[in-house]
This record gives structure tokens, C-alpha cells and sequence, in this order.
């Protein structure tokens, strides 16, 4: 706003002193202060307010306005409440320096005149930056110049002071304004906005972190031809990104919200364009399983993942191993609309591939080497490595302990919001193959992962993922394990140790879990539970006595391992 403005509202009262010739400098916010030199206090462009505390005598008001106009004050407005008339001393000053003074009748607060600034500078900023955000949507939506989301996140903060960033359904970072968010808060925010979308509750949502209060907007593309609201909110809940905003925008006026509206829009654009950039990974991933599943000649297969290889991981001169990743997402479709699970497993199998750092490369580039398909219900993933060096087993024999991509990882920072996303009514289960060296391992990889992926959905929890290394162990048979023969083994073995266990605080069953984790070794077990061999052998015979089992019988120790996991 100009300072002329000032003089033109009465319910201001306030009568311009000196400096007319300078009234069309521009307000950009405003202080009240009485101290003598406020200047670390000033970023330039303010109304400065005083109550003339500081001066003590003529002499203070020459060093007071020197101060002020350094620090690039464009007024100066003093109230008469303290000393009545505004001293001759201090207009001269203002005047030789060329500061526009007013006086500030006693009858009006400070906080009156601050209001108004306040008021009309945000108006006018808003509108500024709504200009520039409607330009930036043109550039957005006719070509890649606009620059992203970051430039606008960027105005939020010089013209508004708003501190913003852009998420994922799962809390990752995609964009931001500034230093980046506190560690895990991604995640929790993410959280919220799910849980609370679920619900069916308009945006914006309010969630605070740390004392930090955030409101949280929801960015919809428009998908597959789609549009949003014509769409079951659980077939988009989980690929929408969302915007975080570093404010309570509970008391915000409608025109600062529909301004933010406006930039969720403008974002949605950059969303649904990197959707658009993985339709030929998607492509070459589709193809793929099309041979695979259709059981095409190794060789036609070979072909095709030659093409892929130089677009997912370019620059790798051999040929790469691969790596299949199943996911499914599972609604409670018994009332209402049935839901195409395939295209959501799809967007979400991507967004929790490119959170995970995939094995050679990390980074934004990563996520440009993620091909997913889906078919049916299923999402599946063709995930490349590097391919192994000559000593780690690189012609295919051997393979290192840690290469490629863990189940037990995969799903580390994304279960929190996820979980509240799938809210009471869905579940995510996710299976990871080992990884093969041609196209002849395709397949059988392929049915590794769906293998896994049901050992996952067996499980317990709304989000669940399994690893080709459990398919070759116990834990393939466990979970198919009907719950009343479960209930009955389990019982019939342990039941009667933890009755004991209750009534005399006798440590039967963890001595029964340490002794079977050491092999059978009564040395081994009694050192790792601090007890004297003879303590230990007798709490074994204990445990055979209630039991009826021996423990140096293979087919006892097994059916306690079991009943163990069971339980």
C-alpha cells in the first residue's frame, strides 16, 4: 500500500506533519517501538509507530530519524498520547531527511493503525502473488518452463511468509520452500491427511507436530480421465499428493484460501505430467509381463528387457539383473462401489519404490528406473540391478548377502500413513522376489514374488510384505495354518508352562525359547540366561514333566520351535 492511503482512511486519524512529496513510497509492513535505535528490529519498507518514549531532549530526535532512514523506513507516525504536540525538533529532522511524518491523535491506539497496514498489505500481497501463481499456471500447463511447484512455494514464502511443502501419499518430500521438514514429520503429516480424507472431511486439515500447528491441502490430479470427484475416494486417497503449509488456517480469510486452492491446482499439473513421464517404463514393464505370463520363448523375453535396460538404468553397459516386486491392494468391497484395485496398487507400488533407495543409484534419479505394471488386481514391479561384480558372483553362481531389495525394508517409513490411508477397509501386501540374471529366471521369479505376497496377506495388520528368503523356511507353512488347529497345538504344548509360569514365576518359557534358540546346549543356554547348568537342567526337567515331551528328542525340540512361532 502508499503511504498516502494512510491519510485518506479518518477512522486513522492521523495528520501528515512533513514529507508530502515522499507519500507514494510503498508500505510493506509496520512496527511500534520506543526503543533508541531499533534498527536489528527493521528489514526495511515499515511504518514505523512511536510513543516517543526514547526522546529525552531535543537533541535525540537527529540520531533517531538517521537511524530509521538507514534502515529504509518509508514513515514515521508519533502519537501524542506522551508528550501532546509532536516535537518541532523531531518534524525538522524528518524533514531535512526526507521522512514523511504524521502525528497519531491521542484517541487512537497504536493497534488500530497496525490492523489497518496489516490488512491492506496482505490484501494487496495476495493479490500480487494470485497474479503470478495464474501466470505460472499457464506456463504449468502449456510447457515445463513454469519451472515446478518450487518457484511457487517460493512466492508463498517472500510474499506471504508462508512456509510450504509438497508430499507424497506417504510423507516424501517432492517439493519445498527452504530448509526441508524435521526428520519423520513427513510421515505423520501424511498420516493426517489420510486419516482425515478417509473420513470423508473437507481440506484443509490441521495437524500439529512438535507444537507446530500445519494445515494440510489436498492435490488432485485429474488420472486416467477421471475426474476426482466422481471417483471413490479410496481410489485415489492413496496416489493424491498433498500440500503442507506451516500455519493454522482455521481463522484465514476465504480469499488466502481460495488463493492456496489455486496452488494445489497448479501443482496437480506437475503431478499428473511425472505421471504422464512413466508411461513408457509402465509400457515396457506391461510388455514384459505380457510375454512372461503368456509364456513366450526365453529369447523373444531376452529381446524385450534389452530395450528396457538402457531406459531404466542407462549408462550400464552389461546387462542388468532384475528383480520382481507383486503388490495388491485389498478393499472390503460388501457395500458399495467394487473398486479397480489395480491401477491404485500400481501408483502406490511406485511412490513406495521410489522411497526406497533402490540398489545402484539413489536420489531423484531412482525413481526414473521404477517400472510397474498391473494387471487384474496385482501391481508388479520390474526392478533392475546392477548387474554383480566377477568376485561377488557376477557370472551368476553366487550372490551377496545385501544386494537387492528386503521386504523387511520396503515398508519401514511408509506403514504409518499408509496404514491410515487403508483406514478399517483396506490392506496392502507386498512380495519380493530374489534377484535373476536373464529372462529365463523371469518367470520363476515372477511367481516368487505372488508366492511371497501371500505369505504377506496371511498375516496379521493392515500392511504386510514378505521376502522370497521365507518361502524356503517355516514360515511358508505357518500362516496357512487353519486358527483353530493353531489354537489347539499351541495350547496342548504351552498352555501348561504358563500356567506354571503364573504361579510360581518360574521363567519356563523363556527358558524354553533361549535353550532351543542355542541348539540344545546347556553350556551355551545357561551363560546367555545367567544361571548355573544344574539351575537350567532342572527347569528342563520341568519342562518335560509338565509336557510329557523330551527335549533331546528332534521331533520334540521341532514341535516346540513351532508352537513357539505359532504362538
Amino acid at each position: 500500500m502508499r503511504l498516502r492511503a494512510l491519510l485518506e482512511t479518518d477512522a486513522l486519524g492521523l495528520r501528515l506533519l512533513g514529507g508530502e512529496d515522499e507519500l507514494d513510497r510503498t508500505v510493506r509492513g509496520v512496527m511500534t517501538t520506543d526503543l533508541r535505535d531499533p534498527s536489528r528490529y527493521l528489514t526495511g519498507g515499515e511504518l514505523v509507530l512511536t510513543g516517543l518514549a526514547w526522546r529525552r531532549s531535543a537533541e535525540d530526535s537527529e540520531p533517531f530519524v538517521r537511524i530509521l532512514v538507514g534502515a529504509g523506513v518509508v514513515g514515521l507516525a508519533a502519537g501524542e498520547a506522551e508528550l501532546g504536540d509532536i516535537p518541532d525538533d523531531l518534524v525538522a529532522a524528518c524533514v531535512r531527511h526526507r521522512l514523511p511524518i504524521f502525528a497519531v491523535e491521542e484517541s487512537v491506539a497504536f493497534a488500530v493503525v497496525t490492523e489497518y497496514v496489516v490488512r491492506q498489505v496482505s490484501g494487496e500481497r495476495a493479490g500480487d502473488l494470485a497474479a503470478v501463481v495464474d501466470r505460472h499456471r499457464r506456463l504449468m500447463t502449456s510447457g515445463p518452463a513454469g519451472g515446478g511447484p518450487d518457484v511457487v512455494l517460493d512466492l508463498l514464502t517472500t510474499d506471504l511468509d508462508l512456509h510450504a511443502w509438497v508430499l507424497s501419499p506417504t510423507g516424501r518430500q517432492i517439493a519445498g520452500a527452504g530448509a526441508p521438514l524435521p526428520e519423520g514429520t513427513g510421515a505423520v503429516l501424511a498420516a493426517g491427511h489420510l486419516a482425515a480424507t478417509r473420513t470423508g472431511r473437507r481440506g484443509p486439515h490441521r495437524v500439529t507436530v512438535h507444537s507446530t500447528s500445519y494445515s494440510l491441502f489436498p492435490v488432485r490430479g485429474g488420472g486416467r480421465g477421471v475426474p476426482s470427484g466422481h471417483r471413490d475416494v479410496r481410489e485415489t486417497v492413496l496416489s493424491d499428493w498433498l500440500l503442507a503449509v506451516e500455519a493454522d488456517a482455521g481463522d484465514w480469510p476465504a480469499a488466502r484460501l481460495d488463493l492456496l486452492q489455486g496452488v494445489t491446482q497448479l501443482i496437480a499439473v506437475e503431478r499428473d505430467r511425472r505421471d504422464a513421464a512413466r508411461t513408457v517404463r509402465r509400457r515396457l514393464a506391461q510388455e514384459v509381463l505380457e510375454l512372461v505370463q503368456t509364456g513366450a520363448p526365453p529369447a523373444e523375453i531376452a529381446a524385450r528387457l534389452r530395450v528396457a535396460a538402457p531406459v531404466l538404468m542407462p549408462g550400464i553397459g552389461a546387462a542388468p539383473r532384475w528383480q520382481v516386486v507383486v503388490a495388491r491392494v485389498d478393499w472390503d468391497q460388501q457395500d458399495g462401489p467394487v473398486i479397480e484395485s489395480g491401477p491404485v496398487a500400481q501408483s502406490l507400488l511406485e511412490e513406495i519404490l521410489v522411497e526406497q533407495a533402490l540398489p545402484g543409484g539413489s536420489g531423484p534419479g531412482s525413481s526414473d528406473r521404477i517400472a510397474v505394471a498391473h494387471t487384474g488386481d496385482e501391481a508388479i514391479a520390474l526392478v533392475p540391478l546392477p548387474p554383480l561384480a566377477p568376485e561377488a558372483g557376477g557370472d551368476g553362481a553366487a550372490e551377496g548377502p545385501d544386494t537387492g531389495l528386503h521386504a523387511d525394508e520396503l515398508l519401514t517409513s511408509v506403514r504409518e500413513p499408509l496404514t491410515a490411508g487403508l483406514a478399517d477397509d483396506g490392506r496392502l501386501t507386498l512380495g519380493v522376489s530374489a534377484s535373476v540374471h536373464s529372462a529365463e529366471g523371469l518367470r520363476g521369479a515372477l511367481e516368487e514374488a505372488r508366492h511371497a505376497r501371500r505369505v504377506a496377506a496371511a498375516r496379521p495388520g493392515r500392511v504386510c510384505a514378505a521376502g522370497h528368503h521365507e518361502l524356503a523356511s517355516h514360515v511358508l507353512l505357518l500362516p496357512f495354518v487353519p486358527d483353530d488347529v493353531r489354537r489347539a497345538f499351541t495350547a496342548r504344548l504351552l498352555d501348561p508352562l504358563r500356567d506354571y509360569d503364573r504361579r510360581h514365576r518360574a521363567e519356563l518359557i523363556p527358558t524354553l525359547e533361549a535353550f532351543l534358540d542355542c541348539d540344545g546346549s546347556w553350556t551355551r543356554c545357561a551363560t546367555r540366561l545367567h544361571l548355573h547348568v544344574n539351575t537350567l537342567r532342572y527347569r528342563v526337567g520341568r519342562i518335560e514333566q509338565l509336557t510329557g515331551r523330551d527335549l533331546s528328542r528332534l521331533e520334540d525340540k521341532l514341535d516346540f520351535f513351532l508352537a513357539l512361532r505359532m504362538s
